[in-house]
């Protein structure tokens, strides 16, 4: 069950993932890797649950640390690096200097409501400096799509007709807010084709964790990785995103409609695939318990109630583990959205249940 968070009461989810996955410094950390790795994404997600928490200790702790250690100690001037960890040497650093521009976005987003909700100026500011970062290194104009979200700042441009890109890092919530909160037309840009993103990569109604959108031929399974058109540990997202939108969301009926096909498939075996090829529809074993989390609201917005009782049932019977990074992820954006501690509005704008509850 979850709890509320309120100015009297803490949310127990959100404390057991602080016991277990966050260092006293406010670094999450992922220990499933040898490399005991910290990623920025891990901080992003993290810092939104303080944010749904009302835990403003661990939020400075958590921004501290991601501005130290993945920003050069800068973050109005630099985007984070995704990847830090011990090297082969036993050193602690960071181990690519690339960015994901998904954790960007949950970054940019977060700082933001967090100036918005506890009313400091200087989050605000900081929101709109990434967000320009954003816009000024992780886009790129793609005939038939315009501006488009690339998934970190290099590599993912393959040639003059190519680029690679995820489905699961353009959360329509989320890109719909900077429309409502920057004055900026890219973002417009951005919400139109991250929407078509995600349907037009998922013509059987089943998410890729990659693709590759080619100039002339539109979007392709991400061959060049051995991804293929497999849906798996990324591609989970897109239907958590899907299913959180607001009922008011202008985008939420297209996406419900298309993405139908995976709510179906979880409705008659009674869970979700750890793998899917999303043009044939063959499924490799069952998900983790953490996909059965993730599932929960799309399941809810088509009105799937007995899937729903089975996937609560199957997570009952195979608790994800304390320490299980992703997993605990999916639990809580989950529990804390089924639970009412947070939604998101037609525009993008987080409502949470403290800020209603506290004087």
């Amino acid at each position: 069950m979850a709890h509320a968070a309120s100015c009297e009461q803490s949310w127990p989810a959100w404390e057991t993932f602080k016991k277990n996955l966050v260092s006293e410094e406010g670094r999450v950390v992922d220990d499933g890797m040898n490399d005991m790795r910290t990623t920025s994404e891990g901080q992003a997600y993290s810092l939104f649950f303080s944010l749904v928490a009302n835990d403003r200790v661990m939020f400075n702790k958590l921004l501290k640390w991601t501005e130290t250690n993945l920003a050069q100690g800068d973050l109005t001037t630099h985007l984070p690096a995704w990847l830090w960890g011990m090297n082969e040497y036993g050193e602690w650093k960071i181990l690519d200097e690339n960015t994901a521009s998904d954790a960007d976005l949950w970054l940019a987003y977060t700082l933001g409501e967090a100036g918005r909700l506890w009313e400091d100026r200087r989050l605000v500011a900081l929101s709109s400096l990434i967000a320009n970062r954003i816009l000024t290194t992780e886009t790129i104009n793609v005939p038939g799509l315009e501006l488009v979200l690339l998934p970190g700042t290099n590599g993912f441009v393959l040639d003059e007709n190519r680029v690679r890109l995820n489905p699961s890092y353009t959360p329509l919530q989320l890109m719909r807010w900077f429309t409502t909160h920057s004055k900026d037309t890219r973002w417009t840009s951005l919400l139109s084709s991250s929407k078509k993103l995600i349907l037009e990569s998922s013509p059987q109604g089943l998410a890729p964790d990659w693709t590759i959108y080619d100039y002339k031929r539109g979007f392709l399974p991400d061959a060049d990785t051995g991804k293929g058109a497999l849906g798996s540990y990324d591609a989970i997202r897109v239907y958590l995103w899907a299913g959180m939108l607001s009922p008011d969301d202008p985008d939420r009926r297209d996406l419900l409609k298309t993405l139908k096909p995976m709510a179906r498939f979880v409705d008659s075996h009674g869970y979700p695939p750890e793998s899917i090829h999303t043009l044939t529809g063959v499924a490799n074993n069952p998900g983790p318990s953490g996909f059965s989390f993730a599932m929960l609201p799309l399941l809810q917005a088509h009105g799937l109630i007995n899937a729903v009782k089975k996937q609560l049932q199957r997570v009952d019977a195979n608790p994800v583990a304390d320490d299980a990074y992703y997993g605990q992820v999916f639990l809580l954006y989950t529990l804390g959205w089924t639970g009412n501690l947070y939604s998101f509005d037609s525009k993008g704008n987080l409502n949470t249940r403290w800020k209603h509850s506290c004087p």
